[in-house]
C-alpha cells in the first residue's frame, strides 16, 4: 500500500495531466487536503512539493496553489507578437489597458522618440495568458509616425498586436535584462515581492523613423526568450 503523501500527488497529479485541473486552475487549499485525506499537514506539503519541484504547480503566498501555466517560449531576435503566441497556444488571451495618455514630447524618452516638437501616446497595460497576469508593458508610440494609433481601442487588442499588423518595422534594438517584482508591477502581476521578472526594454524603427519604445516585465516563471544561429 503506497504512502499516503504519494496517494495525494499522484491523485492531483493524474487530475492534471488529464485535463481535469487546468493551467490557472486553484488546487484544494491544505486545509481541504488535509480534511479529504485526513492527513496531517506535513503529508500534505509532502506530497505538494515534489509536484512543485516538477514544475506541475505553483504555490503563491496569501493566494493558495495552483496548476502552473506552460511556459511562453519566443525569439530573442524578433518582435514576439504576444497576443498570437497565447492564442496559437490555445490559451485564452486578453489585454487590459491600464492607461493611455496623448502628450507632447516631454520626458527624455518622449523627446529620443518623438523629438521635442513631436507627440506621443503613452499606454500602460497587462497582458493575461489563461486569466493571470503574463506581462505588464509601458509602451509610448510616435503619433507623428503613427497618427492613426490615436483613434485605436486598445482595449479590444494590444498596441504590440495593432503595430505589427499596420506599421511595417525595419529595425529593432532588445535589451534584456532581470529585476526583482517590486512596488506596483508586482501588485499587478500577481508576484511577491522581490520574485524574479524578465525585463525587455525595445526600441522600434521603420527606416529612419523611430516608431514605438516599450518596456515589458515578465512573470519570469512563465516566459523565456529562445536564440538560434546558423553560421555562415
Amino acid at each position: 500500500m503506497k504512502p499516503l503523501h504519494q496517494k495525494i500527488r499522484d491523485d492531483i497529479e493524474q487530475q492534471i495531466r488529464s485535463g481535469a485541473l487546468k493551467p490557472g486552475d486553484r488546487i484544494p487549499f491544505e486545509h481541504e487536503l488535509m480534511a479529504q485525506y485526513g492527513v496531517s499537514r506535513m503529508t500534505v506539503n509532502k506530497a505538494l512539493t515534489p509536484l512543485d519541484e516538477a514544475g506541475l504547480i505553483e504555490r503563491r503566498k496569501r493566494a493558495g496553489t495552483f496548476v502552473r501555466l506552460p511556459r511562453l517560449d519566443s525569439t530573442v531576435l524578433d518582435i514576439p507578437d504576444i497576443q498570437h503566441e497565447i492564442t496559437t497556444r490555445g490559451e485564452a488571451y486578453r489585454f487590459e489597458l491600464l492607461a493611455c495618455t496623448v502628450r507632447k514630447a516631454g520626458t527624455e524618452d518622449e523627446q529620443e522618440l518623438a523629438g521635442p516638437a513631436g507627440r506621443v501616446l503613452k499606454l500602460e497595460g497587462l497582458h493575461f495568458a489563461s486569466a493571470k497576469p503574463l506581462a505588464y508593458e509601458r509602451r509610448l508610440i510616435n503619433l507623428d509616425a503613427v497618427p492613426q494609433a490615436e483613434t485605436i481601442d486598445f482595449t479590444r487588442q494590444s498596441p504590440g498586436h495593432w503595430l505589427l499588423g499596420v506599421v511595417p518595422w525595419t529595425h529593432v534594438e532588445n535589451q534584456i535584462s532581470a529585476a526583482p517584482a517590486q512596488g506596483q508591477i508586482a501588485t499587478h502581476l500577481r508576484l511577491d515581492e522581490g520574485a524574479a521578472c524578465l525585463v525587455i526594454e525595445r526600441r522600434t524603427w521603420r527606416e529612419k523613423e523611430r516608431i514605438t519604445t516599450v518596456k515589458q516585465v515578465f512573470d519570469g516563471g512563465a516566459y523565456r526568450l529562445v536564440a538560434s544561429f546558423d553560421q555562415g
